[in-house]
């Protein structure tokens, strides 16, 4: 069976979705020209590059939790880290990793479901769902024993939300919302055949408040370098 991406992102549902408002209305509107949606994300949360620089201002990493995997959906737990470049990178690896021969979708989904945020205020679930196969598309790949491994590479703060919160280091004390990009590579693989490791990126938005374990905010539509 063909390997399929799911995006599944279009320009009107992110509009209105919780994340994009949030974000929008927090940041410099002379930066957004051409690319409002998505800078206004990372100026939002560009604080994370100039406060990892700053012992005051920088969420203090913490080692992660042994990551074990839930009873029914099999999806890994996440990782109790207050480093979001640690989270986003385990939280990449859950996205990117599925097994329809053992789980069905609404398990798979209730194993990412504990990856968010439980402010409602900031959490875009919506965008984390747009990457999982519809139901119908998800029994079809059981079929054909569809499953799919990820292997995580690198995760940094994009560009623009460094410059955007170097700009206003205090914008991020509001929500704690960081954006971070991860590279890595996904395999895919079904009945009697798969396909070999193919190069991925993707920016999430990490919620790190002090003191508390991160949490996922949602995806980005777009890559930010």
């Amino acid at each position: 069976m063909p390997k399929k991406r799911f995006s599944g992102v279009d320009g009107d549902s992110h509009a209105s979705s919780p994340l994009r408002r949030v974000l929008i209305g927090a940041v410099l509107l002379a930066v957004l020209t051409a690319i409002a949606g998505l800078l206004a994300f990372l100026t939002r949360q560009e604080s994370p590059a100039p406060a990892k620089d700053s012992a005051s201002a920088a969420p203090s990493p913490a080692s992660p939790s042994p990551q074990a995997p839930s009873d029914e959906s099999g999806s890994v737990a996440p990782p109790s880290t207050s480093d979001p470049i640690m989270f986003a990178k385990a939280a990449t690896n859950a996205l990117w990793t599925y097994d329809t021969r053992s789980s069905s979708q609404d398990k798979h989904l209730a194993g990412l479901k504990r990856w968010m945020t439980d402010e409602k205020k900031y959490a875009d679930w919506k965008s984390v769902t747009d990457q999982v196969p519809s139901a119908v598309l998800w029994t079809r790949m059981r079929d054909n024993y569809q499953h799919a491994s990820a292997k995580v590479g690198e995760g940094h703060f994009p560009q623009a939300f460094k410059s955007a919160l170097a700009a206003d280091p205090g914008a991020i004390t509001d929500a704690y919302i960081y954006a971070v990009t991860v590279t890595g590579k996904q395999s895919i693989a079904w009945k009697g055949s798969g396909a070999g490791a193919e190069s991925r990126s993707t920016t999430l938005a990490v919620q790190c408040r002090p003191h508390q374990d991160c949490a996922l905010v949602g995806v980005l539509p777009s890559v930010a370098p």
